[in-house]
């Protein structure tokens, strides 16, 4: 079995049996292309039938000695994701027989500094929503169309991919209500607020059939031309309207995501329940939130605490 017959099983496995979007198909093949191009450059030889620790170890010394187009070097969480993916294939691999060992027992992630996630702080964030309330009845309708996709990503905590993906259908009749595929074809249930559900209905009713999604996907949101919207132009319509509302550092649908689940940890909510909404599979996904949280507590206690001046 060539490199090359291993590397179709293996997307194969991921389209039909793991069901990942192609995005994150493109994602592990870019990186297990990329780790067996090394191989082959070390020696024709190379298989990955005879994969060893050892030639992973190395592949990893030269990811890590490696450099940006910009000649900064690899970020070691960069490099993890990498790895993931070739830990992936090996025990794919092992599933099927195709090796008999576990070539990475002995190989551990590269050390990453922990980053808090990004976040808009409340009272700007009480600013973009009033604004893009506004927005949602503006005349022009891709101002309406922005504003609901930042109320959509802020008010329920989406992803990128889950909100591009949004039909009519997958709402309750009253809008109040909503189904999301997630990860790994993970379905969820997220209650959708009061305002945002009648301001939804309005939208959906108003815009659906004036332009009706060209490839018969009926999307809820669409380009211009009726096509289904693209990621990029929701990170920059996301981004333009954050910056017309005064949002200052990133400005990102995932920021929204994220300020949607820091703000309900602020309010009280349950870290479980967080976990549920955000559809993570992990609560240790949901517990970085926390950080944030006490990274807050530890600033007003900086500024607000009784010290001596000396």
């Amino acid at each position: 079995m060539t490199n090359r017959d291993i590397i179709e099983l293996f997307e194969s496995y991921l389209r039909s049996e793991r069901r990942y979007s192609p995005l994150t198909i493109r994602n592990y093949m870019h990186d297990v292309e990329g780790f067996v191009a090394w191989g082959e450059r070390q020696g024709k030889s190379f298989s990955l039938q005879q994969i060893r620790s050892e030639d992973i170890s190395e592949w990893i010394v030269s990811l890590s000695e490696s450099c940006k187009r910009d000649g900064k070097p690899r970020k070691s969480s960069s490099i993890n994701r990498e790895v993931a993916s070739i830990r992936s294939l090996c025990r794919f691999m092992l599933e099927r027989d195709i090796i008999s060992t576990k070539p990475f027992a002995a190989i551990k992630p590269l050390k990453t500094p922990k980053r808090l996630p990004k976040f808009v702080a409340e009272g700007d964030m009480l600013r973009v929503v009033e604004h893009t309330l506004e927005g949602v009845r503006a005349a022009e309708w891709r101002k309406r169309r922005d504003a609901m996709m930042v109320l959509m990503l802020y008010g329920c905590g989406l992803r990128l991919a889950e909100l591009v993906a949004i039909r009519k259908s997958d709402f309750s009749d009253d809008f109040q209500t909503l189904r999301v595929l997630g990860k790994g074809d993970k379905e969820r249930l997220i209650p959708v607020h009061r305002r945002i559900a009648a301001e939804l209905k309005l939208f959906a009713e108003d815009n659906l059939p004036k332009n009706i999604c060209t490839n018969h996907e009926n999307l809820l949101f669409l380009s211009v031309k009726g096509r289904a919207i693209t990621r990029i132009d929701v990170q920059r319509s996301v981004a333009r309207l954050l910056a017309e509302c005064g949002v200052q550092g990133k400005r990102s649908p995932h920021v929204l995501r994220h300020t949607f689940a820091t703000h309900l940890l602020n309010d009280g909510a349950d870290l479980r329940q967080i976990q549920s909404l955000m559809g993570h599979s992990s609560l240790a996904a949901t517990q970085v939130y926390t950080h944030n949280n006490i990274a807050a507590l530890m600033d007003v206690y900086a500024r607000a605490h009784p010290r001596e001046e000396g």
